[in-house]
């Protein structure tokens, strides 16, 4: 589904000058030739489901602006992304005068993407963390296609030390009671969660060909 960014963004923060060019920096940032999975069409997805959604909230708006921020920055060779977009909400929101509790409220939401495991009762948190999971419970080609995307951005990293980067991401979403928060979500959980196993058992199993390992019984 097509959406207006710009409208989405002079919605939550106005159409002065100052925010405009903010939403134009934003958009270079997401439209980053290296962004194979992590682009707009992705900050598309999130704004949607946020904006589906958004009655879950405490404070909607503020959600919307976490999700222009929360990949803002995105390189895949460093391990701070996730801060260094908190760093970038505060900054440049506070400079267009953006309320300083929905600021920090914003920077908090951003910083919670490191883990995805918002508190129980974290309404925001819940709602930006499903929204940026949802990719997770995709039809089969839909879920190749985010692993393939991925895959390139990550283009500069050992076939080894990305299944084993991503062996851990992976891991550690399983070990969580629930994927997503929202009760409306619930029935996407099952997929989710074969989508991910499915993902494992195959890096599991490149990797045991890569050692010279047979499968049990082979």
């Amino acid at each position: 589904m097509a959406v207006d960014l710009a409208a989405a963004w002079s919605s939550v923060v106005g159409r002065e000058p100052a925010g405009e060019d903010c939403w134009a920096r934003l958009i270079r940032r997401w439209s980053e030739p290296h962004r194979r999975y992590h682009g707009v069409g992705h900050l598309t997805a999130v704004l949607l489901f946020v904006d589906e959604y958004a009655t879950h909230a405490d404070d909607p708006d503020a959600v919307r602006l976490a999700a222009w921020y929360h990949d803002a920055i995105y390189d895949p060779r460093a391990s701070d992304n996730e801060e260094g977009s908190a760093v970038l909400a505060e900054t440049e929101l506070a400079a267009i005068g953006q309320p300083r509790d929905r600021i920090e409220e914003v920077a908090r939401l951003v910083r919670l993407t490191t883990g995805h495991d918002p508190a129980a009762g974290d309404r925001n948190g819940e709602l930006l963390n499903d929204a940026d999971l949802l990719v997770l419970s995709s039809p089969r080609e839909a879920y190749v296609a985010y692993v393939n995307a991925i895959r390139e951005e990550y283009a500069h990293v050992s076939d080894a030390d990305f299944r084993a980067g991503r062996e851990a991401v992976l891991g550690a979403l399983l070990e969580f009671p629930r994927l997503y928060r929202l009760g409306s979500l619930a029935p996407l959980e099952d997929a989710a969660r074969r989508n991910i196993t499915a993902e494992l058992n195959l890096l599991r199993a490149r990797s045991d060909r890569q050692s010279g390992k047979s499968a049990p019984g082979a």
